[in-house]
This record gives C-alpha cells, structure tokens and sequence, in this order.
C-alpha cells in the first residue's frame, strides 16, 4: 500500500491555472517522497531479508504438519494426473505462505501484544505484498505506472522467487511423516493444550461453517449421510458460555 502522505500529493493539484512554480512544486513532491521511501526501504533491507530467510528457511526440521500437508498435496496431484508444476506450487503457496504468514505479517497483533500505528501498518502491507509476489511463478511487468510499492521491491524479487522454490524443493527431499506419526503429533498438541481451549466455543465456530453452507450442492453427498452426519444438528443448540 502507499502511504497517506504519497496518495495525498501524488497527483497534481486539480485546478485548471496555475503558476509555474506551483506545478513544479507538485511534481517535485513525489519526488522527494520517493527518495525517502528508497532510504527507507535500504534501511529495512537486512531485517527484511532476515524475516524472509527465517520463514523460508529448512536448516530446522521443518514442522510435521506443513511436511505432511505438503506431501499430501503431491499425491493428490501424482493420483490426479497433475503433472504442472506451476499448478502444485500455487496449491502449496495458498495454503501456508497466503493463509499463514502473510496473516502474520500483515498483522503482528496476533502473537504480539501491541498496537501497529498507521505508518507501521503501511509499512507491513509493502513488506507482505512483496512476499505475496515471490510467491507467485507469474512474471509482474512493472512501468513507470506501477504502483512504487511494488517498484521498491522489484529487483529483489526474483531472489525471494528462489528462496521460495527452494523451500519446497527442500521439504519435498525430506522424510516423509507416516499417518501415525502425524496422528501422535495432534495427540500430543491435544493433550498440552487440553485445560486451555473451550471445546463449546470450538463447535460453535464449526456450526457456523456449517450452516452456511449446508444447502450448498456437494456439501454433503446423497447416500453418505450416516449417523457421524447427522450428529451435526445437535451443534446449534450448544452454548458458547462456561
């Protein structure tokens, strides 16, 4: 996103006369900004580059959940029929790098307890639309029309693309984590956490998935609704109080 102060003088004024001076002064504006955002975007670099290496990065052992789910999606594509690589790179990037960390960057708020002001905000949009973009295999063609949050990041971006594939490529070498093992792994998580979440709360969040789409086609098959089915009704009456 572009800041307050760029969207604000990034046009010229709208009367019809003015003084040369004027109009100069307008064009310069811009200008001037965008020097300021150049020396702050140098000042950021090295913690930019940090916060991307540290996501991207497979020197720990990756978590089981994203080893598993990754592997799960390369055997739906293999029993599919699905040999596009693009297709099962976008099918991995929406799932952790766009529902996780852009969620997490974009939004500190969530594990940290403070309070983003607006600049800061602005800031971290920039930073989780360049990450967004090296998630994508697309080629972004930028000109001079391009918005300069995405001209700040652009020569960087094909090195975040690699950092990127290489990610995958690297849990796609790693051992794959059996179903017992994934199954102890949500044991464990469970039974750690067991006394700290309300399991009411939990399947009323559920009931309300539910039951927006329940009347949707393909919800919910004809002739495999059993008794685990119809268990679901009972979801509306629970209260999400104690």
């Amino acid at each position: 996103m572009i800041t307050p102060f760029i969207e604000k003088y990034i046009f010229l004024p709208k009367h019809r006369r003015g003084s040369l001076r004027e109009r100069e002064r307008a064009k310069a504006i811009p200008e001037i900004y965008l020097t300021r955002l150049l020396s702050m975007k140098g000042t950021l670099q090295k913690f930019v580059d940090d916060l991307f290496t540290v996501i991207l990065s497979t020197s720990r052992p990756v978590p089981l959940a994203v080893k598993y789910f990754f592997d799960l999606l390369d055997e739906q594509a293999a029993q599919h029929g699905i040999s596009d690589s693009e297709t099962i790179h976008i099918w991995k990037t929406n799932s952790l790098p766009l529902r996780f960390w852009i969620n997490i960057v974009k939004n500190p708020q969530f594990i940290f307890d403070i309070q983003a002001s607006d600049h800061v905000d602005a800031v971290l949009s920039v930073i989780a639309q360049t990450f967004m973009d090296s998630c994508t295999i697309a080629e972004h063609k930028l000109g001079r029309d391009s918005p300069i949050n995405k001209l700040l990041y652009a020569r960087d971006i094909p090195r975040y693309k690699q950092m990127v594939e290489r990610y995958y490529a690297d849990i796609r070498q790693t051992i794959s984590a059996s179903d017992q093992e994934m199954n102890s792994a949500l044991a464990e998580l469970s039974r750690n956490y067991s006394g700290e979440l309300n399991y009411l709360v939990a399947l009323h969040e559920l009931y309300k998935y539910i039951n927006k789409y329940y009347d949707q086609k393909g919800f919910l098959h004809r002739g495999r609704r059993g008794p685990s089915v119809n268990k679901v009704h009972p979801i509306k009456w629970l209260s999400v109080e104690g």
